[in-house]
């Protein structure tokens, strides 16, 4: 019996990896303030946040937003899962640019800098049978090394784009600024927004649900059998 998979979010990329390794979420937006939240624990904490508490934090928070939520009338039956991606150079913890000026500064910073960390939260409840049982959350980072050589067109001519905007440190790697990293040591899918291995690893070790449980997408046909 397939196990389905409720997404806290909406972004278009982790839809794309869950897509690809044989997973159709559910896609139910979590409306949280993100700054309020971090802001808020911050304050708790009487300090600033790492950057692996800020994902595993807000991870939470949107997994958490959502629960009890109902899907085209129904329950949510199944697992809900929440993610959140920070990015982090030279000791500061980077989100979302949103202005194209910020953009642009950090863009100069990590081709000065030379590298960086991408850190990945994912918090998974088990909402199984309609109602929240227990939750865990697990982080991933992978450091990134960019070009050290982009000029200021080039930079200018990807902000122009907008698609540094809405997204952790400004880049995507499965987008136009695959051009500009030079390398990636850790998980790839990490550094979109979403660990696979750590998805599953989640399910298997803290609920003893298989990968392949959740596969809900039908393989498509080989050409060639063998």
């Amino acid at each position: 019996m397939t196990v389905r998979l409720y997404l806290a979010s909406t972004s278009p990329a982790r839809l794309a990896l869950l897509r690809a390794a044989g997973i159709e979420p559910i896609l139910i937006s979590p409306g949280v303030d993100e700054d309020e939240a971090v802001a808020q624990e911050a304050l708790t904490l009487g300090r600033d946040l790492t950057a692996v508490e800020v994902v595993t934090l807000l991870a939470r928070a949107k997994a958490e937003a959502v629960i009890g939520a109902l899907v085209d009338g129904e329950e949510i039956d199944g697992f809900i899962l929440g993610g959140d991606s920070a990015f982090e150079i030279e000791g500061e913890v980077l989100g979302k640019p949103h202005e194209p000026l910020v953009a642009t500064k950090r863009w100069r910073q990590m081709s000065r800098v030379g590298h960086g960390i991408l850190h990945s939260g994912h918090h998974l409840i088990d909402h199984r049978g309609g109602r929240p049982h227990a939750g865990h959350s697990a982080a991933a980072s992978a450091e990134l090394t960019f070009a050290d050589d982009l000029s200021d067109g080039e930079i200018a001519r990807y902000v122009g784009t907008g698609e540094p905007l809405e997204v952790a440190g400004a880049f995507t790697i499965d987008g136009l600024a695959s051009a500009f990293i030079t390398s990636i040591v850790g998980t790839p899918s990490a550094v979109v927004g979403l660990s696979v291995p750590v998805l599953r690893g989640l399910l298997r070790s803290q609920f003893g649900v298989e990968w392949h449980e959740l596969w809900n997408i039908p393989s498509a046909p080989s050409d060639n059998p063998l």
